[in-house]
């Protein structure tokens, strides 16, 4: 590997969550990236939990210089969903470290507009990394639309296209947790990078790869195989065989190695209303509209050189 002789200022939004904390885990082990901020929201578990599990990864990765924000604890309109694959904990049957630094001060929006403010006043965009649902990030942008200046691009894991939904049968988790959310940053005007479970699905931890990962040295190895191991779906009909997709994961994958991913651009709108279709991310990959392209959403992923990217980092610590 190239000695990296700088590293890209990142803020992660996130809802810890497994697949969350995996992801975590990932971007601090890569000195690439240059880990300012961490917020968290409500969605696979309640805000408070977020927070807390938050704070845990940081403290089992001896990051706990990085300040985590807690925000919102609901959507902007429509109902309270939960996660289903991360545990009552959402950190499985895992326990994590208690967290030593206590949670900064101040809500998770105003810690992410002041850093975007900062990174326009230092001419210095940041990636805005989101992997829960989107309602930190649209309230920041709603508040002030100027702000995207300061954001190099938003990568986020969310939406379902040809797959279908993970959650019903149309809408995927993150989209669905609080669509009208995604839909005020798929209009922003930011540059954004959506990772669907069309993508992400094929991210699958299966159990042989599980054991390589149990297999190597680092002090976080064992305990990242516990928590990826409850992530197993056990559901070969839908993933192709058995073993857990790891989605948050490809959203720091993609900012490390684009290289893995194969892209395309579309418009991408979400369904707001009532029924079915309620979250369904919709995207006009063939132009059939006059609809502007807002959004790069990844489509096939290299699972081999993904796994080896994560399997790797994560035997750092």
């Amino acid at each position: 590997m190239a000695p990296v002789t700088s590293s890209r200022p990142v803020l992660i939004d996130c809802d810890p969550g497994v697949d969350d904390a995996i992801a975590l885990l990932l971007a601090l082990a890569s000195p690439e990236l240059d880990v300012r901020l961490i917020t968290t929201v409500a969605g696979n578990v309640p805000g408070d939990t977020t927070a807390d599990n938050a704070r845990r990864v940081l403290t089992l990765a001896g990051r706990e210089d990085v300040p985590v924000h807690a925000g919102c604890t609901q959507p902007l309109l429509g109902p309270v969903w939960r996660g289903k694959y991360s545990g009552a904990s959402g950190l499985g049957g895992t326990l994590l470290p208690e967290g030593r630094a206590p949670l900064a001060g101040g809500h998770a929006v105003d810690a992410l507009t002041a850093a975007l403010e900062r990174a326009i006043a230092e001419d210095a965009p940041v990636e805005l990394c989101v992997t829960g649902p989107m309602t930190n990030v649209a309230l920041v942008l709603a508040r002030d639309p100027s702000l995207v200046r300061g954001i190099r691009r938003i990568v986020a894991m969310g939406g379902a296209f040809a797959q279908g939904g993970n959650r019903t049968p149309t809408a995927e988790f993150n989209i669905l947790a609080d669509p009208h959310a995604a839909q005020i940053v798929l209009h922003s005007g930011a540059p954004i990078v959506l990772a669907p479970i069309d993508v992400t699905f094929q991210a699958l931890a299966t159990p042989e790869r599980v054991h390589d990962l149990r297999g190597r040295a680092g002090r976080v190895t064992a305990v990242a195989a516990e928590l990826i191991a409850f992530y197993d779906r056990n559901d070969p009909a839908r993933y192709g065989a058995v073993g857990g997709p790891l989605h948050d994961p490809c959203v720091i994958a993609f900012l490390l190695r684009p290289e893995l991913f194969e892209a395309r651009e579309a418009n991408v709108e979400i369904e707001l209303n009532p029924g079915l279709s309620y979250g369904q991310t919709v995207g006009d990959f063939w132009r059939t509209t006059d609809r502007p392209v807002n959004a790069t959403v990844l489509w096939k992923l290299d699972a081999a050189g993904f796994f080896d990217l994560l399997w790797e980092r994560l035997a750092r610590f």
